[in-house]
């Protein structure tokens, strides 16, 4: 029998006042909850005093069905590596992974822990509705990452017709949920091998969700559990995220593919990468420039 019903997992790096404010968000929905909870904070070596925020925090807690787990990791060893570590300390059966910069709205944990509990025998991953800070849909969940997704993902504006990422209104199986929210048990979590530790940060669910797939588990998205997910926070600017899934796409498909959709994926990236590059020349955009002549550089087949 475990300690506890769920352990809420947050990876935090130089975010102090978006993990107190998530913190803050689930104990808020979680307030008048049976669930008995460990709110496990791993921090990635933050230098914003979030380490002392958390501990003052922590020492205000006075609910008897929860706890907070402070870790302090002594370098940056990366979201899957911190989740991972988190989740080999987790004394629940059930693990909810959330970003550091979620917003928990009203009884969301509960919905969808509930839900999960109710249907366990036929999902083994499952996702909320994620929200932009305005209350509008944000597009996190999807088809796997094949060539024809990710054609449209660069050059057809794929979010916008819903050909690579939506945010559905309906119950649906899906090959992929946004790793900001993301509920599952601890045996399934351990049985897929967990967080590739290689991918430092982005597209690590991808990897993730590929393989439990492979093995024949279930992915739901499950919109009535609603978040707000402000996005980017733990990354400065836009070209750390776009260097990153540059990196990543590379890695996922030297993993799982063969060399001649390796060769394919990596002529979309420079097309991509010299579109940018020329754009940024064009009209004098330095941040273009010089993100895309760095993501010209990963794309390359060794």
């Amino acid at each position: 029998m475990s300690k506890f019903d769920l352990s809420i997992i947050i990876v935090s790096y130089n975010t102090k006042k978006i993990t107190l404010n998530c913190t803050k968000s689930i104990i808020k929905s979680l307030k008048k909850s049976y669930l008995k909870h460990e709110i496990i904070v791993f921090d990635n070596a933050s230098n914003d005093n979030s380490i002392q925020a958390i501990k003052e925090f922590k020492t205000k807690i006075k609910n008897r069905n929860q706890e907070i787990i402070l870790i302090k990791s002594k370098k940056n060893i990366g979201f899957g590596a911190a989740n991972n570590k988190a989740a080999k300390i987790a004394r629940s059966d059930y693990l909810l992974f959330l970003n550091s910069d979620i917003i928990v709205l009203n009884s969301a944990i509960e919905k969808l822990y509930n839900f999960y509990k109710q249907n366990e025998k036929s999902i083994n991953f499952l996702g909320g509705k994620l929200l932009n800070k305005d209350g509008t849909s944000q597009p996190s969940c999807g088809p796997m990452y094949k060539l024809p997704m990710i054609f449209a993902h660069l050059f057809l504006r794929g979010d916008h017709w819903g050909l690579t990422r939506s945010s559905p209104n309906k119950l649906k199986e899906v090959d992929w949920i946004s790793g900001a929210c993301i509920l599952t048990k601890k045996e399934y979590f351990e049985k897929v091998g967990g967080f590739d530790e290689k991918i430092f940060m982005y597209m690590e669910e991808i990897d993730l969700f590929y393989r439990a797939k492979k093995i024949g588990y279930k992915v739901f998205f499950y919109p009535e559990a609603r978040f707000i997910h402000l996005g980017s926070q733990s990354s400065s600017g836009r070209t750390f995220p776009i260097l990153q899934v540059y990196q990543g796409l590379v890695y996922f498909y030297k993993k799982h593919f063969s060399k001649f959709s390796l060769f394919i994926l990596i002529i979309m990236l420079k097309l991509k990468a010299l579109i940018g590059f020329l754009i940024g020349k064009i009209i004098n955009h330095q941040y273009l420039t010089q993100t895309y002549a760095k993501a010209w550089q990963i794309a390359k087949m060794d």
